[in-house]
């Protein structure tokens, strides 16, 4: 009797002898549409159903508990946006499911029956919309939530699948290769609205332009998620305060940003493991009283920190920063633009503490741009009151040796690993630890570079070098 509701037929289905939990539903078990065919249009039915079901808003201290949608492992295209606009959802899958799409298109594709595993696995939604030029903002999307009105739609939760934009297309600016682009206007999970309590565990991103984009993000948590081969990973826009980027595996494209934050307080980024190839590692627009601390850092380009719009009070701490050269030849033609005079780590605002950091800079001095320059370490570009101590700066470039070329099918991991591991061969790089330019003062410099490597007016700034061995 469908005069019922959807969820009435769905919730007296029996498994194994058990009744099927009420506000439990399997995308893959639910009476409308195909999601294979389109997943979109079955979670939009689902949500449909859980809004029919939970009409009341107060009942016995309760009311509308919600719900959980289960994806199952398998491939499930998605040619129909997903509109989230109720509390307390989960969207769960059985397994991230990722697996590098570069290297694969990177490899001759007559060499791709040697695979043992050519696409993303898992719970896996293949976003098949084709947002178009003009589009609005959110259009390519596979997850859209908005919800306007009090409260602010709260507890949404994705867990535990694989979101695949499957291919980027050519960004008319003549890279050689359509997929090394990074660009295909799809997004993975798109928040537009003011939100609370947000919760994204355990997820994939892969080949999409945008991975996470949230507006206006209240005590959100991403934490432990796989997010690479994006355009961009992060992005927290609009403002925000007390969330939380934690444990995840992040690698963005040399156009975007891996972690991106805009007007936050009370913002937490804390052990994660970021690739390389981001524009930036980090890029904080007006954040105060935020942490970035116990991350580990690699870029192969300089910006990997980047502070601007006059962050304040924040605390740089206990990081490890790596930038070298990008060693896998089909990306050696890419890089974000900037030049080595840009800094690592890029600092406009004030009352930030910089603190007990290691900061590796391996660089053939042939690769340096413009060619003859000292690279800069650490800029501070503006503000007043910063405070940098205790920060270890490793500047070295390599003495060239050849070395033999792994196998095509290992090529892209043996190289960065190759080059991650060579530490024999170094020597010192001529190097710019610490600069301080005219339009920042008051600012302490402690134990973060020698005597002739930092560059400031020690007039109107604080200045304690590091001990040079073998001086006195």
């Amino acid at each position: 009797d469908r005069s019922r509701g959807l969820g009435d037929v769905y919730k007296r289905q029996i498994k194994g002898g058990f009744m099927v939990p009420e506000n439990y539903y399997d995308v893959t078990r639910w009476p409308v549409g195909n999601p294979y065919q389109d997943i979109g249009e079955v979670i939009n039915s689902i949500i449909a159903d859980i809004k029919s079901q939970q009409t009341e808003t107060d009942i016995n201290d309760g009311g509308k508990p919600g719900a959980a949608i289960f994806i199952p492992p398998g491939d499930y295209h998605l040619t129909t946006q997903v509109l989230i606009d109720i509390s307390y959802l989960k969207i769960m899958g059985a397994g991230h499911g990722f697996v590098s799409s570069s290297i694969r298109f990177n490899t001759p594709a007559d060499e791709w029956a040697n695979l043992h595993d050519l696409w993303p696995g898992g719970s896996r939604i293949l976003v098949d919309l084709c947002p178009q030029d003009g589009d609005e903002e959110h259009a390519g999307a596979a997850f859209y939530v908005k919800r306007s009105g009090a409260p602010r739609i709260s507890s949404v939760a994705f867990e535990n699948f694989c979101i695949d934009g499957l291919h980027f297309v050519d960004d008319g600016l003549g890279n050689n290769d359509p997929e090394n682009t990074y660009t295909n206007g799809k997004t993975g999970i798109y928040i537009a609205s003011a939100q609370d309590a947000f919760r994204i565990t355990g997820m994939g991103f892969i080949y999409l332009e945008h991975g996470l984009t949230a507006y206006n993000s209240d005590a959100m948590a991403i934490h432990n998620n796989f997010i690479a081969e994006c355009g961009n990973c992060i992005e927290l826009r609009g403002a925000g305060q007390a969330s939380k980027i934690t444990d995840n595996l992040i690698g963005a494209g040399y156009k975007g940003y891996s972690i991106y934050a805009q007007n936050f307080g009370g913002l937490l980024i804390s052990t994660n493991n970021i690739f390389p190839r981001g524009a930036s590692s980090v890029h904080l627009s007006g954040v105060v009283r935020s942490c970035v601390t116990s991350n580990r850092f690699h870029s192969f380009y300089p910006g990997m920190l980047i502070m601007e719009n006059n962050c304040a009070e924040n605390l740089i701490s206990a990081n490890h920063f790596l930038r070298d050269r990008e060693p896998w030849p089909p990306m050696q033609a890419y890089d974000n633009g900037r030049d080595d005079t840009y800094g690592l780590l890029y600092i406009e605002g004030s009352n930030n503490s910089i603190i007990a950091n290691h900061i590796s800079e391996t660089l053939d001095v042939q690769y340096l741009k413009p060619r003859g320059i000292k690279p800069i370490v650490i800029r501070l570009v503006a503000g007043k009151g910063n405070y940098l101590a205790n920060n270890h700066i490793v500047a070295t470039t390599e003495a060239s040796a050849a070395q033999a070329q792994p196998s095509e099918e290992d090529a892209c991991f043996a190289a960065q690993v190759s080059a991650l591991l060579t530490t024999d061969r170094l020597k010192a790089l001529d190097a710019v630890a610490v600069l301080v330019e005219k339009s920042s003062a008051q600012n302490t410099i402690l134990d973060s570079g020698s005597d002739s490597q930092v560059l400031m007016d020690r007039a109107v700034n604080a200045f304690r070098a590091t001990p040079v061995p073998g001086t006195i």
